[in-house]
Protein backbone atom coordinates (compact mmCIF):
# COMPACT_ATOMS: atom_id res chain seq x y z
CA UNK A 1 0.00 0.00 0.00
CA UNK A 2 3.00 2.34 0.45
CA UNK A 3 4.02 1.57 -2.86
CA UNK A 4 0.82 2.89 -4.63
CA UNK A 5 0.56 5.65 -2.17
CA UNK A 6 4.15 6.81 -3.32
CA UNK A 7 3.22 6.59 -6.39
CA UNK A 8 -0.05 8.57 -6.38
CA UNK A 9 1.84 11.15 -5.03
CA UNK A 10 4.94 11.22 -7.50
CA UNK A 11 1.93 10.95 -10.54
CA UNK A 12 -0.06 14.24 -8.69
CA UNK A 13 3.17 16.04 -8.83
CA UNK A 14 3.88 15.54 -12.42
CA UNK A 15 0.79 16.59 -13.32
CA UNK A 16 1.04 19.74 -11.24
CA UNK A 17 3.81 20.95 -13.50
CA UNK A 18 2.19 19.56 -16.67
CA UNK A 19 0.49 22.54 -17.71
CA UNK A 20 3.34 24.72 -17.81
CA UNK A 21 5.38 25.37 -21.38
CA UNK A 22 1.80 24.54 -22.89
CA UNK A 23 1.02 28.53 -23.21
CA UNK A 24 -1.15 27.64 -20.81
CA UNK A 25 -1.07 27.96 -16.61
CA UNK A 26 -0.15 25.34 -14.57
CA UNK A 27 -1.73 24.37 -11.13
CA UNK A 28 1.42 25.16 -9.27
CA UNK A 29 1.56 28.79 -10.95
CA UNK A 30 -1.80 29.69 -10.31
CA UNK A 31 -1.60 28.64 -6.19
CA UNK A 32 2.28 30.44 -6.04
CA UNK A 33 1.20 33.72 -8.20
CA UNK A 34 -2.48 34.32 -7.63
CA UNK A 35 -3.38 34.58 -11.19
CA UNK A 36 -6.50 36.49 -11.02
CA UNK A 37 -7.84 34.16 -13.64
CA UNK A 38 -7.78 31.34 -11.15
CA UNK A 39 -8.92 32.90 -8.75
CA UNK A 40 -12.33 33.85 -10.17
CA UNK A 41 -12.56 30.37 -11.24
CA UNK A 42 -16.10 28.93 -11.68
CA UNK A 43 -16.98 25.56 -9.86
CA UNK A 44 -17.61 24.09 -14.04
CA UNK A 45 -14.09 25.12 -14.90
CA UNK A 46 -12.55 23.25 -11.45
CA UNK A 47 -14.74 20.63 -12.34
CA UNK A 48 -12.94 20.39 -15.55
CA UNK A 49 -9.45 20.73 -14.32
CA UNK A 50 -10.14 17.84 -11.96
CA UNK A 51 -11.28 15.52 -14.91
CA UNK A 52 -8.21 16.45 -16.68
CA UNK A 53 -6.10 15.81 -14.05
CA UNK A 54 -7.72 12.61 -13.60
CA UNK A 55 -7.73 11.81 -17.06
CA UNK A 56 -3.84 12.83 -17.09
CA UNK A 57 -3.37 10.06 -14.28
CA UNK A 58 -5.25 7.48 -16.03
CA UNK A 59 -3.32 7.74 -18.79
CA UNK A 60 0.29 7.83 -16.96
CA UNK A 61 -0.84 5.06 -14.86
CA UNK A 62 -2.16 3.00 -18.09
CA UNK A 63 1.83 3.89 -20.02
CA UNK A 64 3.77 2.75 -16.65
CA UNK A 65 1.50 -0.73 -16.54
CA UNK A 66 2.34 -1.03 -20.26
CA UNK A 67 6.11 -0.48 -19.60
CA UNK A 68 6.00 -3.00 -16.75
CA UNK A 69 4.38 -5.43 -18.56
CA UNK A 70 6.59 -5.28 -21.45
CA UNK A 71 10.54 -5.05 -19.38
CA UNK A 72 9.49 -6.62 -16.08
CA UNK A 73 6.36 -9.73 -17.01
CA UNK A 74 7.23 -11.05 -13.91
CA UNK A 75 7.11 -7.97 -11.68
CA UNK A 76 4.03 -6.61 -13.78
CA UNK A 77 2.01 -10.04 -12.67
CA UNK A 78 2.81 -9.07 -9.09
CA UNK A 79 2.01 -5.28 -9.43
CA UNK A 80 -1.31 -6.50 -11.12
CA UNK A 81 -2.33 -8.53 -9.21
CA UNK A 82 -1.53 -6.12 -5.55
CA UNK A 83 -3.05 -3.78 -7.54
CA UNK A 84 -6.22 -5.80 -8.04
CA UNK A 85 -6.29 -7.14 -4.26
CA UNK A 86 -6.14 -3.72 -3.27
CA UNK A 87 -9.23 -2.42 -4.83
CA UNK A 88 -11.01 -5.47 -3.78
CA UNK A 89 -9.70 -5.18 -0.15
CA UNK A 90 -10.98 -1.79 -0.10
CA UNK A 91 -14.25 -2.74 -1.39
CA UNK A 92 -14.89 -5.29 1.44
CA UNK A 93 -13.40 -2.99 4.04
CA UNK A 94 -16.46 -0.67 2.24
CA UNK A 95 -18.85 -3.57 2.81
CA UNK A 96 -18.00 -4.36 6.68
CA UNK A 97 -17.75 -0.44 7.63
CA UNK A 98 -21.41 -0.62 6.29
CA UNK A 99 -22.32 -3.37 8.31
CA UNK A 100 -21.08 -2.07 11.45
CA UNK A 101 -22.82 1.05 11.27
CA UNK A 102 -25.99 -0.61 10.46
CA UNK A 103 -25.05 -2.81 13.75
CA UNK A 104 -24.79 0.56 15.95
CA UNK A 105 -27.40 1.84 14.37
CA UNK A 106 -29.83 -1.22 14.83
CA UNK A 107 -27.89 -1.98 17.57
CA UNK A 108 -27.81 -5.24 16.06
CA UNK A 109 -25.43 -8.32 17.99
CA UNK A 110 -23.04 -10.46 15.45
CA UNK A 111 -25.23 -13.42 15.76
CA UNK A 112 -28.78 -11.49 14.43
CA UNK A 113 -27.09 -10.50 11.04
CA UNK A 114 -27.70 -12.51 7.87
CA UNK A 115 -25.46 -15.17 7.15
CA UNK A 116 -23.48 -13.31 4.44
CA UNK A 117 -23.33 -10.16 6.30
CA UNK A 118 -21.98 -12.37 9.25
CA UNK A 119 -19.42 -14.49 6.90
CA UNK A 120 -17.97 -11.11 5.88
CA UNK A 121 -17.15 -9.46 8.88
CA UNK A 122 -16.00 -12.95 10.84
CA UNK A 123 -13.65 -13.17 7.91
CA UNK A 124 -11.97 -9.68 7.31
CA UNK A 125 -11.50 -9.53 10.46
CA UNK A 126 -8.68 -12.03 10.53
CA UNK A 127 -7.69 -10.65 7.25
CA UNK A 128 -6.85 -7.78 8.75
CA UNK A 129 -5.10 -9.59 11.70
CA UNK A 130 -2.99 -11.26 9.03
CA UNK A 131 -2.24 -8.27 7.08
CA UNK A 132 -1.10 -6.34 9.89
CA UNK A 133 2.13 -7.48 10.31
CA UNK A 134 2.92 -6.21 6.32
CA UNK A 135 0.97 -3.39 6.95
CA UNK A 136 3.63 -2.62 10.33
CA UNK A 137 6.35 -3.45 8.31
CA UNK A 138 5.93 -1.18 5.05
CA UNK A 139 5.45 1.89 7.42
CA UNK A 140 8.97 3.24 7.66
CA UNK A 141 10.52 5.34 4.58
CA UNK A 142 12.14 2.96 2.04
CA UNK A 143 10.31 -0.31 3.60
CA UNK A 144 7.61 -1.05 1.07
CA UNK A 145 10.70 -2.17 -1.32
CA UNK A 146 11.23 -5.36 0.94
CA UNK A 147 7.68 -5.73 1.59
CA UNK A 148 7.52 -6.17 -1.88
CA UNK A 149 10.34 -8.49 -2.31
CA UNK A 150 9.14 -10.61 0.82
CA UNK A 151 5.66 -10.95 -0.87
CA UNK A 152 7.16 -12.10 -4.21
CA UNK A 153 9.33 -15.01 -2.19
CA UNK A 154 6.60 -15.74 0.53
CA UNK A 155 3.32 -15.23 -1.07
CA UNK A 156 1.24 -17.80 1.51
CA UNK A 157 3.05 -16.31 4.19
CA UNK A 158 2.84 -12.72 3.59
CA UNK A 159 -0.30 -12.26 2.14
CA UNK A 160 -4.38 -12.33 2.60
CA UNK A 161 -6.60 -14.29 0.05
CA UNK A 162 -7.86 -10.79 -1.58
CA UNK A 163 -3.65 -11.21 -3.08
CA UNK A 164 -3.73 -14.22 -4.48
CA UNK A 165 -3.88 -15.26 -8.06
CA UNK A 166 -6.50 -18.80 -8.66
CA UNK A 167 -3.27 -20.72 -8.95
CA UNK A 168 -1.89 -19.43 -5.62
CA UNK A 169 -5.31 -19.53 -4.14
CA UNK A 170 -5.38 -23.41 -5.30
CA UNK A 171 -1.94 -24.35 -3.89
CA UNK A 172 -2.23 -22.66 -0.91
CA UNK A 173 -5.60 -23.84 0.86
CA UNK A 174 -4.09 -27.21 -0.09
CA UNK A 175 -0.42 -26.50 2.20
CA UNK A 176 -3.45 -25.36 4.93
CA UNK A 177 -5.32 -28.28 4.92
CA UNK A 178 -2.90 -30.21 5.15
CA UNK A 179 -0.91 -28.23 8.66
CA UNK A 180 -4.69 -29.22 9.73
CA UNK A 181 -3.65 -33.12 8.74
CA UNK A 182 -0.76 -33.32 10.72
CA UNK A 183 -2.68 -32.48 13.99
CA UNK A 184 -4.83 -35.23 13.16
CA UNK A 185 -3.04 -37.48 14.81
CA UNK A 186 -3.33 -35.68 18.06
CA UNK A 187 -6.33 -34.94 18.34
CA UNK A 188 -7.67 -39.01 17.87
CA UNK A 189 -4.87 -40.05 20.20
CA UNK A 190 -6.69 -37.17 22.68
CA UNK A 191 -9.92 -38.77 22.17
CA UNK A 192 -8.98 -42.25 22.44
CA UNK A 193 -7.40 -41.33 26.13
CA UNK A 194 -10.31 -39.87 27.23
CA UNK A 195 -12.37 -43.22 26.64
CA UNK A 196 -12.00 -44.82 30.18
CA UNK A 197 -13.17 -41.38 31.92
CA UNK A 198 -16.15 -41.72 30.18
CA UNK A 199 -18.83 -41.10 33.04
CA UNK A 200 -21.30 -43.63 31.61
CA UNK A 201 -20.94 -46.98 30.72
CA UNK A 202 -23.36 -46.72 27.37
CA UNK A 203 -21.59 -43.67 26.14
CA UNK A 204 -18.10 -44.91 26.72
CA UNK A 205 -19.01 -48.22 24.64
CA UNK A 206 -20.54 -46.10 21.93
CA UNK A 207 -17.52 -43.94 21.83
CA UNK A 208 -15.16 -46.93 21.86
CA UNK A 209 -16.69 -48.47 18.76
CA UNK A 210 -17.31 -45.21 16.77
CA UNK A 211 -13.66 -44.72 17.08
CA UNK A 212 -12.74 -48.06 16.17
CA UNK A 213 -14.39 -47.88 13.45
CA UNK A 214 -12.81 -44.38 12.40
CA UNK A 215 -9.66 -45.58 12.63
CA UNK A 216 -10.78 -48.21 10.33
CA UNK A 217 -11.50 -45.53 7.55
CA UNK A 218 -15.32 -45.39 8.28
CA UNK A 219 -16.91 -42.23 7.89
CA UNK A 220 -19.19 -41.93 11.05
CA UNK A 221 -23.38 -40.81 11.08
CA UNK A 222 -24.40 -38.58 12.19
CA UNK A 223 -26.96 -39.97 14.28
CA UNK A 224 -23.58 -41.74 15.93
CA UNK A 225 -22.08 -38.67 16.53
CA UNK A 226 -25.49 -37.49 18.16
CA UNK A 227 -25.32 -40.80 20.73
CA UNK A 228 -21.66 -39.84 22.31
CA UNK A 229 -22.80 -35.98 22.61
CA UNK A 230 -23.04 -36.32 26.25
CA UNK A 231 -19.10 -37.63 26.97
CA UNK A 232 -18.53 -34.20 25.30
CA UNK A 233 -20.21 -32.42 28.17
CA UNK A 234 -18.07 -33.21 30.69
CA UNK A 235 -14.58 -34.28 31.76
CA UNK A 236 -12.29 -34.77 29.71
CA UNK A 237 -14.09 -33.86 27.24
CA UNK A 238 -15.87 -30.73 27.36
CA UNK A 239 -14.85 -27.29 26.63
CA UNK A 240 -14.03 -26.65 30.18
CA UNK A 241 -11.50 -28.98 30.53
CA UNK A 242 -9.78 -30.16 27.35
CA UNK A 243 -5.73 -30.51 27.76
CA UNK A 244 -3.66 -28.05 26.64
CA UNK A 245 -2.10 -30.54 23.88
CA UNK A 246 -5.61 -31.25 22.75
CA UNK A 247 -6.40 -27.61 22.56
CA UNK A 248 -3.12 -26.74 20.66
CA UNK A 249 -4.35 -29.34 18.34
CA UNK A 250 -7.67 -28.37 17.71
CA UNK A 251 -6.53 -24.69 17.59
CA UNK A 252 -4.12 -25.78 14.30
CA UNK A 253 -7.47 -27.47 13.03
CA UNK A 254 -9.05 -23.92 13.03
CA UNK A 255 -5.92 -21.98 11.84
CA UNK A 256 -5.76 -20.30 15.76
CA UNK A 257 -1.95 -19.64 16.92
CA UNK A 258 -1.08 -22.60 19.06
CA UNK A 259 1.64 -20.89 20.86
CA UNK A 260 -1.01 -18.84 23.50
CA UNK A 261 -1.01 -19.73 27.25
CA UNK A 262 -3.33 -22.20 27.78
CA UNK A 263 -6.21 -20.03 29.61
CA UNK A 264 -5.89 -18.11 26.03
CA UNK A 265 -6.25 -20.87 23.73
CA UNK A 266 -9.44 -21.92 25.48
CA UNK A 267 -10.87 -18.83 25.46
CA UNK A 268 -10.31 -18.44 21.71
CA UNK A 269 -11.24 -21.94 20.86
CA UNK A 270 -14.61 -21.82 22.55
CA UNK A 271 -14.96 -18.10 21.15
CA UNK A 272 -14.19 -19.48 17.57
CA UNK A 273 -16.48 -22.46 17.91
CA UNK A 274 -19.47 -20.72 19.20
CA UNK A 275 -19.38 -18.14 16.35
CA UNK A 276 -19.22 -21.06 14.01
CA UNK A 277 -22.62 -22.30 15.72
CA UNK A 278 -23.98 -19.02 15.10
CA UNK A 279 -22.99 -18.89 11.36
CA UNK A 280 -24.59 -22.76 11.05
CA UNK A 281 -27.93 -21.06 12.62
CA UNK A 282 -27.77 -18.50 10.22
CA UNK A 283 -27.02 -20.50 7.31
CA UNK A 284 -30.18 -23.14 8.14
CA UNK A 285 -32.11 -19.47 7.52
CA UNK A 286 -31.63 -19.33 3.81
CA UNK A 287 -30.35 -23.05 3.31
CA UNK A 288 -27.41 -24.69 1.47
CA UNK A 289 -28.95 -24.69 -1.94
CA UNK A 290 -29.20 -20.55 -1.78
CA UNK A 291 -25.29 -20.77 -1.54
CA UNK A 292 -22.70 -19.42 -4.67
CA UNK A 293 -20.33 -22.43 -5.65
CA UNK A 294 -17.49 -19.97 -3.92
CA UNK A 295 -19.75 -19.71 -0.80
CA UNK A 296 -19.89 -23.11 -0.66
CA UNK A 297 -16.76 -24.17 -0.97
CA UNK A 298 -15.62 -21.60 1.74
CA UNK A 299 -18.07 -22.79 3.99
CA UNK A 300 -16.80 -26.34 3.75
CA UNK A 301 -13.37 -25.25 4.20
CA UNK A 302 -13.99 -22.91 7.11
CA UNK A 303 -15.55 -26.25 9.05
CA UNK A 304 -12.53 -28.00 7.95
CA UNK A 305 -13.05 -30.17 5.04
CA UNK A 306 -10.69 -29.83 1.73
CA UNK A 307 -13.12 -28.61 -0.71
CA UNK A 308 -10.79 -27.33 -3.39
CA UNK A 309 -10.87 -30.49 -6.04
CA UNK A 310 -14.58 -31.67 -4.69
CA UNK A 311 -17.64 -31.11 -6.75
CA UNK A 312 -20.29 -28.93 -5.58
CA UNK A 313 -22.83 -31.57 -5.17
CA UNK A 314 -20.25 -33.19 -2.90
CA UNK A 315 -19.56 -30.10 -0.97
CA UNK A 316 -23.11 -29.92 -0.61
CA UNK A 317 -24.20 -32.95 0.68
CA UNK A 318 -21.00 -32.77 3.25
CA UNK A 319 -22.44 -29.10 4.64
CA UNK A 320 -25.66 -30.34 4.64
CA UNK A 321 -24.82 -33.18 7.01
CA UNK A 322 -22.97 -30.69 9.55
CA UNK A 323 -25.71 -28.57 9.51
CA UNK A 324 -27.55 -31.71 10.44
CA UNK A 325 -25.49 -32.10 13.63
CA UNK A 326 -24.93 -28.56 14.32
CA UNK A 327 -28.52 -28.12 14.59
CA UNK A 328 -28.86 -30.57 17.09
CA UNK A 329 -26.31 -29.48 19.55
CA UNK A 330 -26.46 -27.94 22.52
CA UNK A 331 -24.21 -25.00 23.76
CA UNK A 332 -22.84 -27.58 26.29
CA UNK A 333 -21.89 -30.21 23.70
CA UNK A 334 -19.69 -27.74 21.89
CA UNK A 335 -17.08 -29.54 21.98
CA UNK A 336 -18.51 -32.09 20.43
CA UNK A 337 -18.81 -29.64 17.19
CA UNK A 338 -15.24 -28.67 17.36
CA UNK A 339 -14.25 -32.43 17.15
CA UNK A 340 -16.29 -32.78 14.25
CA UNK A 341 -13.99 -30.38 12.27
CA UNK A 342 -11.91 -33.47 12.41
CA UNK A 343 -14.00 -36.53 12.52
CA UNK A 344 -16.38 -35.88 9.71
CA UNK A 345 -13.53 -34.34 7.41
CA UNK A 346 -10.94 -36.96 8.02
CA UNK A 347 -12.07 -39.95 6.58
CA UNK A 348 -14.71 -38.34 4.15
CA UNK A 349 -14.69 -41.00 1.08
CA UNK A 350 -15.07 -37.94 -1.20
CA UNK A 351 -12.27 -36.15 0.19
CA UNK A 352 -9.83 -38.58 0.39
CA UNK A 353 -10.35 -40.56 -3.07
CA UNK A 354 -8.21 -37.60 -4.55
Amino acid sequence: MAVVTGWHRCSRLLLLGSGAGRGGLSLQSCLLNKHPSCLFSTSTRSRGLFSAIVGKARYVNEKYQRFLERKFPRFYLLYSTFMKGFRLLMSEAKEVGQIKVKMAQENLQFYELPYREMEKVRQFRRDVIKAAPVILLSLPPFANYLVFVLMYYFPRQMLIRQFWNPNQRTEFLKVYHGMRVEAYPEILNGLLKALPSATEKTVQERLQQLLAKFQQGSHPEISHLLEVAPAFTVSPLSMRHLTTQQMKALSRVMFLTPRYPSFILRRRIRSHTYELHQLDVALLKIGVKELSEEELRTACYVRGLNSVEMSSAECRTWLSQWLKLSNKLKEPEASLLLHSMFLLSANYPHATKR
